[in-house]
């Protein structure tokens, strides 16, 4: 598990590792395709194939996580279409616990995120996330997705982030190998980022399924001390 006694910046995930991935699940996978045939006049079935297919052919790009590229190809306002199933938008249970042991530790805590800016803006509304994260970005701000290694020397930089003694957490494992290959040294994986699917087998990255069990961990190893003087 995470080595707290050394970090001192943690970089958190949003999609999958704070909220609830079912959201975007049933979005990407179920809604937009529901969407995109009525629009379109063809069957679902044809829509979703359609869409997996472009999926495929983007990812780890960041057009592939931009809502305007998606609405321009499709022809549809995917932030209008967020917007009729956003009831399903739910923070984690055990995330708002984490948050708030990780800023009463002294630690700062940044939220990084492949998410388009409409999307983040949704999720901050309707969850107040803002409230319990120092800075928020998102790495549409950077020209890159977290795939690539450009946008970590970018943050870095930016931010002035020592990889050194920073936590990473994310859910996708590509993801966490691109971090790894940057150096960020210590990493975590989310095993259960979707509430209504198995959790995953994870080998390459120590795991969890449960932000709380971590809370007597940060306690102890709290920097707030350090941050007051």
């Amino acid at each position: 598990m995470p080595q707290w006694s050394t970090i001192k910046t943690v970089l958190l995930d949003m999609d999958g590792t704070l909220l609830d991935l079912h959201f975007d699940n049933h979005f990407w996978l179920d809604y937009l395709p529901e969407c995109y045939a009525k629009e379109k006049g063809m069957s679902k079935l044809e829509a979703k194939q359609y869409l997996e297919r472009a999926y495929q052919q983007l990812q780890g790009k960041l057009e592939w996580y931009c809502l305007d590229y998606w609405n321009d190809r499709l022809g549809l306002d995917l932030v209008a279409l967020k917007r009729e199933v956003a009831h399903l938008i739910q923070m984690r249970p055990d995330a708002i616990p984490f948050l708030d042991a990780l800023k009463a530790s002294g630690r700062r805590v940044i939220l990084l995120t492949n998410a388009h800016p409409g999307s983040l803006a949704l999720k901050v509304e309707l969850t107040c996330l803002d409230q319990h994260i120092d800075t928020l970005l998102t790495s549409h701000q950077f020209g890159q997705p977290k795939e690539h290694q450009d946008m970590w020397t970018q943050v870095c930089e930016q931010y002035d982030i020592n990889p050194a003694d920073t936590l990473f957490v994310d859910d996708s494992l590509s993801v966490l190998k691109s971090a790894e290959r940057f150096g960020i040294q210590h990493l975590l994986a989310v095993a259960n980022p979707d509430s209504k699917k198995p959790s995953n087998s994870v080998d390459d990255f120590e795991s969890t399924t449960d932000f709380r069990t971590l809370i007597d961990d940060i306690k102890r190893h709290s920097h707030s001390d350090e941050s007051s003087h």
